[in-house]
């Protein structure tokens, strides 16, 4: 048994202090620190937040490496580089490529899955997959290849129901809805809408077909006006999941708050990296085409957005530090509601019984220590 001591506990929406929270590989409990048990190892947090591990269920690369590549070894880089931004499990998601490029991806996601669960894996757990179409809308393609859109394919998907745990796709296109109602009544995969160009009746008809998430709230999607709603309009008012990207460039920082108050436990932080995540500005890509990085903004060559270089522990703070949010309340947001949003029942908050995830934050979301089912990951400047 170890106990983390004289750390900002973060459970729930609360910060406890002058607690210890108690773990070996499941969350053993929270206690007074004076009940911490003799025989127990101390850690002594130092002051530092003592976090859920932050689950990403959008990000399609990190260093160099793309999920889409079809590559064991850069997922396994990207796993291991997610650990220093105390990210302690993860959907690795494909692009809108060659359906049979999606497929490789899935197959090594696969085998990752089993691998990345055991104790000598050296990075994040692996959840799943995220298809990031391509069922999706041309005209809402953003900077998804279009060449390798496809119509809505049920059996496509359903064939893959043991690894892809969300899914996002185009409601709209011919059927769609039909779609959804096979995924959603013969499968566990989530389904979201996103990259369309849905009117609000529409979306409003794909989430009583069984649609119950949003992807990247805001972007690639019809917008909210008070004569034609949207899919935004939809999200803000349906109970479903909803991304944000929050590094106040995808959905400007003056509507953080807003977004939270309505949307609250169903809202999800997410960073839809990209390959150039952790490194500086330049040339690369994305799903085969060319993007540019310019400080926060990733752009393809014609000017439209191209996913992100965000890390969650950034997008954690920037939505802490833009709302009334107290850090237990915007950590929540990576945590518990995307393990919610998937069903992941073992994991996304430091109650009894849960996997013991946890990561020692600094004031600044920075991670000094990562654990993963109580195995120690992570430790700054080792």
């Amino acid at each position: 048994m170890k106990a983390i001591i004289n750390g900002i506990i973060l459970h729930q929406e609360t910060e406890l202090q002058g607690q210890a929270l108690l773990f070996d590989e499941k969350v053993l409990g929270i206690v007074p620190k004076d009940q911490v048990p003799e025989a127990a190892e101390i850690i002594d947090a130092k002051g530092l937040y003592v976090s859920p591990g932050l689950i990403d269920l959008h990000i399609h690369g990190y260093l160099n490496e793309d999920t889409s590549d079809g590559s064991e070894e850069g997922i396994r880089a990207i796993a291991k580089g997610l650990l220093k931004n105390g990210v302690t499990s993860f959907l690795p998601t494909t692009m809108t490529v060659r359906w049979e490029e999606i497929e490789t991806a899935f197959d090594v996601v696969r085998g990752l899955k089993v691998q990345s669960a055991r104790a000598d894996f050296d990075g994040a757990q692996v959840l799943g997959a995220h298809a990031e179409g391509p069922f999706i809308n041309p005209k809402r393609k953003g900077a998804q290849a279009e060449e390798a859109i496809l119509a809505p394919d049920a059996d496509r998907v359903i064939k893959h129901k043991d690894i892809i745990r969300l899914i996002t796709m185009a409601p709209e296109m011919p059927g769609g809805l039909d779609m959804i109602h096979a995924i959603t009544g013969q499968t566990e995969i989530v389904v979201s809408i996103g990259h369309t160009d849905a009117d609000f009746e529409t979306a409003m008809a794909a989430i009583k077909a069984g649609a119950s998430y949003i992807t990247h709230l805001f972007n690639a999607m019809t917008a909210l006006n008070h004569r034609n709603p949207g899919v935004v309009g939809a999200a803000l008012q349906a109970p479903v999941v909803t991304e944000l990207i929050a590094d106040t460039f995808h959905v400007h920082k003056g509507l953080f708050q807003f977004i939270h108050d309505v949307i609250k436990d169903k809202l999800v932080l997410v960073t839809d990296c990209t390959r150039a995540g952790g490194l500086g500005d330049g040339e690369y890509t994305l799903g085969g085409q060319p993007i540019f990085v310019n400080g926060i903004q990733c752009r393809l060559k014609d000017g439209t957005i191209a996913g992100s270089v965000l890390k969650l522990n950034e997008a954690v703070r920037n939505l802490r530090d833009n709302t009334n949010l107290n850090a237990a309340q915007a950590v929540q947001t990576a945590t518990q509601n995307p393990a919610q949003a998937i069903s992941q029942s073992d994991k996304g908050s430091l109650d009894k019984g849960k996997d013991a995830d946890i990561v020692l934050f600094d004031q600044d979301m920075n991670a000094k220590v990562v654990y993963i089912k109580g195995h120690l990951k992570y430790k700054s400047g080792e």
